[in-house]
Parts: structure tokens; C-alpha cells; sequence
């Protein structure tokens, strides 16, 4: 006689301990569940309007400069403190975790054009109106000691930029040229000029160390090479690059913040059309920086607020603003990926979450479970329409909500009227010119 039994192991269904969670068993089976999909979309209308309620992005604001804040540095080693300089010569270091000012340092006469870290931590390098190159130590002098630079170095015209080596004692500052310098050197190594324009900023490759980018007020983006000390190429756009940052990385990629309100991705090897033109803005962008990740970055602009683009998109996934917050002049991203400061016009320093909704602190095990099912459940709906209007929507200060909707109704104008020339002249006659192509004006090699 055969005999059937039901054999269960108390392990699958027992709690280990009264702490524990029930276990409940769970069939899969699709047939079982017929409501599965409709559920998960409620979870993600859910998850996605709490990420709009919780979207808390400013942190804390960091005053005591007298006059507005030009550049900012971030420290290579330590990722609580970063160093500002002002438009009246004063540069300060600051502790994020404490949110205060450690040290004041009155560097120049005039603006501190730029400020840039040794890439061990040990010292950082300032230039200002005054015609100088300054390096300081970064701990502070002893008790009664006056703050004197360790090194300086009077030059022959105004320097509007600096930037160090990444592996080697070397740096690179900007003005009527591009020159080389060795930190124990008066003199540079090499200088490099490719026009006649003054040079606004010099960016080194964290990548390729020896490849340097600068852009001029004539229009002019240069690539440089450090080792045969000469010009690669430049491309001339349509309008004045303010400044340009490297991808960390993708050695071949940077990204120009112009002063036709977009950013242009530019591959190094095929300057002739941008990867990404990145429009958002409603008036010149200023500042640029690249995450850690060299998945996103955030740009500062002239109109008052800072955006985030993902490298990859043309339009911002996040836009940051307050009713102080002024034009704003400089940005950067911690090294960490989690943070970003902005320098703007009123003199503050403003400390922002790079994930607006982002829940800091230690989280437990079931909260890290949850904040991830529900992330997976944003990206599995994200193009449904209510789901993707909810998530998109920001809200923004008058002035630049009128920007864009006048900006929009002229670029409409702009396509009507390049669609009825098309119309009504000779097939072939006018090129369609497309929107990637339509601001470099030339590349020179």
C-alpha cells in the first residue's frame, strides 16, 4: 500500500528568534497574480509623489565673505574642506562637517581669479588681479606667526586662471597665454598661445595629465599638449566658452559651459560636432563640474540657479534656486558625489544634496530594501504619463518661467521660418543644418 505524506521543514516557516520577521510563503506562479502589474504601478505613483514631497535639497549656507565669491577649490585628500576665494582678495577655508570657517587669508589686491589644490593636499596656489601667483600652505601658521605664502611670483600681465598637475609639481595658469610653470621655478617652462585674445580659463586632463584645455574670449576652445609644448587644435563657436571641465572617466570627453545659455559634450577627436548640447538655462552659464562618477554633471548660470544634466541628456534632471540666491559665479562637486556647493554673487556659499529627496544618515538594512524596490519600480514606470509628469515638474521662480516660455515661442519662430524657407525654395538649395552642427563655426587643427 502506498501512503502519500505532506513533509514541511519548520525551517522554511519558523521564526528563528521573536525578532524576527514572519515568513511568509510566496507562489510566483504569474497565474496566481493577476493583478500584479496594476499594483506595482500604484507602489510607483506612490514612490514617485513621496520623492517630490521629500525633495529637500539645501543643506546649509556657509557666510562671512564680505564681497562675492569667484572660485572655489575642492581639497584632493579631504572631503570636509574646501577653500573659496572672494572678489576683494580674500581667500577662506572652510570645514563642511562643522559648517564654519577655519582660516582667513587676505591673499590679493582685487579679485582672486583662481585657486586650484596641490594634488597631494600639502599646499594650494592662488592668482589674482595684483599680477601674482601665491602658494600657501594648507595648515594654518603657529601661535603668533603672521600668514605669509610659502612661494610668489610676480608676473608680467594679469592672470585669470590656474589649474595644477594632477601626478606632478607642475601647474598651469592663464592670462595672455598659457604657461607651464615648475613650482620651483620663477620663470615657466613653457608658454603656448594660439590668438591674440586673453584666456579666461586652463583646465589639466585627470586622465591624460599632459593634455590641457583653455578657452578664450575670442570664441576659442584649445587643446594643448604639455609634452611637445604646443597648440592641438581649436574649434571657434558661435559664442564666448566661459570655462570647460573634464569628464574624470572618459579621458576624451569635456564639456564647455557657453555663453548662449547651453553646454556642448565635445569628444577630443571630433571637435567638429558636439556629442550632447545640453539647453536648460535662460541665460549664460558660468561654471561647470563634473560628479566623480563622470555620469552628471552641474552647471551654474547667470540666471540665478544651478541645474544637473546628466551627461547624456540634453534637458536637467534637477534645478536648484532660492529667493537670495544671486548669479552664481562658481560650482563644484564634492568628491564623494553627494554634495554640491555653489559661490554666487551675495556672498554666500550654499551646500546642496546632488539627490534632492536622498535621505542622509545611516539607514537600516529594511529602509536600504525599500528605498532600492522602489527605485527599480520608478525605472520600470518612468514613461507612463502621470508617473513622468509627476517626476519632472519643478517649480521655478517667475523670472525664469517667463524666460523660458519667451525663449520657446522665438525658437518656434526660429523652426517656422527655417521650415517655410525650405518650403518654398529650390529642392536642395538650403542644407538642413542640424541643431548639433549649428554652433561650431570651425575647427582648426
Amino acid at each position: 500500500m502506498k501512503v502519500k505524506m505532506l513533509s514541511r521543514n519548520p525551517d522554511n516557516y519558523v521564526r528563528e528568534t521573536k525578532l524576527d520577521l514572519q515568513r511568509v510563503p510566496r507562489n510566483y506562479d504569474p497565474t496566481l497574480h493577476p493583478f500584479e502589474v496594476p499594483r506595482e504601478y500604484v507602489r510607483a505613483l506612490n514612490a514617485t509623489k513621496l520623492e517630490r514631497v521629500f525633495a529637500k535639497p539645501f543643506l546649509a549656507s556657509l557666510d562671512g565673505h564680505r564681497d562675492g565669491v569667484n572660485c572655489l577649490a575642492k581639497h584632493p585628500k579631504n572631503l570636509a574642506t574646501v577653500l573659496s576665494g572672494a572678489c576683494d582678495g580674500e581667500v577662506r577655508i572652510w570645514n563642511l562637517t562643522q559648517r564654519n570657517c577655519i582660516r582667513t587669508i587676505q591673499a590679493h589686491e582685487g579679485f582672486v581669479r583662481g585657486i586650484c589644490t596641490r594634488f597631494c593636499g600639502t599646499s594650494f596656489f592662488t592668482v589674482g588681479d595684483d599680477k601674482t601667483v601665491k602658494q600657501w600652505k594648507m595648515d594654518g601658521p603657529g601661535y603668533g606667526d603672521e600668514e605669509e605664502p610659502l612661494h610668489t611670483i610676480l608676473g608680467k600681465t594679469v592672470y585669470t586662471g590656474i589649474d595644477h598637475h594632477w601626478k606632478e609639481a607642475v601647474f598651469a595658469t592663464c592670462g595672455q597665454q598659457v604657461d607651464i610653470w615648475d613650482e620651483q621655478r620663477t620663470n615657466p617652462v613653457c608658454s603656448m598661445t594660439w590668438g591674440f585674445d586673453s584666456i579666461s580659463s586652463v583646465k589639466f586632463n585627470p586622465i591624460e595629465t599632459f593634455l590641457l584645455g583653455s578657452c578664450a574670449s575670442d570664441r576659442n576652445i584649445v587643446l594643448y599638449d604639455m609634452r611637445q609644448a604646443t597648440p592641438l587644435k581649436k574649434v571657434i563657436l558661435d559664442m564666448r566658452t566661459n570655462t570647460i571641465c573634464w569628464n574624470p572617466m572618459e579621458a576624451f570627453i569635456f564639456t564647455a559651459a557657453n555663453e548662449d545659455y547651453n553646454l556642448y559634450t565635445f569628444d577630443m577627436s571630433a571637435l567638429d560636432t558636439p556629442v550632447m548640447v545640453h539647453m536648460d538655462h535662460v541665460s549664460a552659464v558660468l561654471d561647470v563640474d563634473y560628479s566623480p562618477t563622470g555620469k552628471e554633471f552641474v552647471s551654474a548660470s547667470f540666471d540665478k540657479s544651478i541645474r544637473i544634466f546628466p551627461v547624456d541628456k540634453s534637458r536637467s534632471r534637477e534645478v536648484y534656486h532660492t529667493k537670495r540666491m544671486q548669479h552664481v559665479i562658481c560650482v563644484k562637486w564634492t568628491s564623494d558625489s553627494k554634495y554640491i556647493m555653489c559661490g554666487s554673487d551675495e556672498m554666500n556659499i550654499r551646500l546642496w544634496k546632488a539627490n534632492a529627496s536622498e535621505k542622509l544618515g545611516v539607514l537600516t538594512s529594511r529602509e536600504k530594501a525599500a528605498k532600492d524596490y522602489n527605485q527599480k519600480l520608478k525605472e520600470k514606470f518612468q514613461h507612463y504619463p502621470h508617473i513622468k509628469r509627476i517626476a519632472r515638474h519643478r517649480h521655478l521662480p517667475k523670472s525664469i518661467y517667463s524666460q523660458i516660455q519667451e525663449q520657446r515661442i522665438m525658437k518656434e519662430a526660429r523652426r517656422r521660418k527655417e521650415v517655410n524657407r525650405i518650403k518654398h525654395s529650390k529642392p536642395g538649395s538650403v542644407p538642413i543644418v542640424s541643431e548639433k552642427k549649428k554652433h561650431v563655426v570651425a575647427v582648426v587643427k
